[in-house]
């Protein structure tokens, strides 16, 4: 029975922790041609600001998008098909936008994948100094699960907590790899 209630605990938490943590960063796909123009700008200000207002994208989610003339290619990986569906529809919506290219991945349900991020981000975000990390409404690292594989995106404060995060993330059982795509703003190392 105790074993019982442990477990409907964990569930609740994981849920919990899912939907407190309501939006996080998306990223813009670097483009060759960086030069967009006002319009092309505007374009790339309204396309993030649809995707991360996306009710059900949260940090076990990643979105990335890249803008070329009036078409946008959608990237990365969403637990709900929902999410993936919304993100098409709100950026072909906007003004300026002739077609959207949806590759979204949608990870497969999977009950190990689901304690996997729980896990996941008790461990990180319990991690030193890392829980400023989950804070706000749109905290600034994702914890991508799929079949039992890691991926951290997003950006950190420096090299350390880069470093940190990862090594929280290998220590959860069951994970098979780890693949740390953490940016960290600034570099810890002294220049001489």
């Amino acid at each position: 029975m105790k074993t019982f209630k442990n477990s409907l605990a964990a569930v609740a938490l994981f849920f919990a922790l899912a939907a407190s943590a309501a939006t996080v960063v998306v990223a813009a796909v670097p483009n060759a041609d960086s030069d967009q123009g006002v319009e092309g700008q505007q374009i790339l200000k309204r396309v993030r600001k649809e995707l991360v207002t996306l009710p059900y994208y949260g940090v076990f989610d990643n979105l990335a998008y890249k803008v070329e003339g009036d078409t946008v290619t959608l990237y990365g990986q969403v637990v709900r098909p929902s999410t993936r569906s919304d993100a098409g529809r709100r950026v072909a919506k906007i003004k300026g936008v002739g077609r959207v290219i949806n590759n979204i991945e949608v990870l497969p349900l999977s009950g190990f994948d689901d304690s996997i991020r729980a896990e996941a981000y008790r461990a990180i975000f319990n991690t030193g100094s890392l829980y400023r990390y989950a804070m706000g409404s749109n905290p600034s690292l994702h914890i991508v699960v799929n079949r039992g594989h890691v991926t951290l995106e997003g950006v950190v404060g420096n090299r350390m907590d880069k470093q940190l995060a990862e090594f929280a993330a290998r220590a959860v059982p069951g994970v098979f790899s780890v693949t740390n795509n953490l940016v960290a703003e600034r570099d810890d190392r002294k220049v001489r």
